[in-house]
């Protein structure tokens, strides 16, 4: 399937509550999410010709828990990498206490 600006799809938070319950179910020690800021998204939809921006499941071996990467696409499909983002904030311990995600 080819990279689109299009490309995802919204879902219903019951499909999401169940995303998120299996994966904690797989995975009880892992963060349950991870915060990138506006400035940083931006900075990574700015660049010339992106298109979405791409995840890639990191693991930070120091801190022991998963660790996002995040890319610009280009509309190739191919990730830009000239700008790479990381350091996103975990969940826990930076959770939203009052979300169905996160219970």
């Amino acid at each position: 399937m080819a990279v689109t600006p299009n490309s995802g799809a919204q879902i219903s938070l019951t499909e999401a509550e169940t995303l998120v319950d299996d994966f904690k179910a797989k995975f009880p020690s892992e963060i349950k999410a991870s915060f990138i800021g506006i400035e940083n998204v931006q900075n990574l939809l700015k660049q010339d010709g992106c298109i979405g921006i791409r995840m890639y499941y990191g693991y930070d071996n120091d801190a022991e828990r998963l660790s996002p990467v995040f890319v610009g696409v280009n509309s190739d499909g191919e990730d830009m990498i000239d700008l790479i983002m990381d350091r996103s904030v975990p969940c826990p311990p930076d959770c939203d206490a009052n979300s169905p995600l996160n219970r």
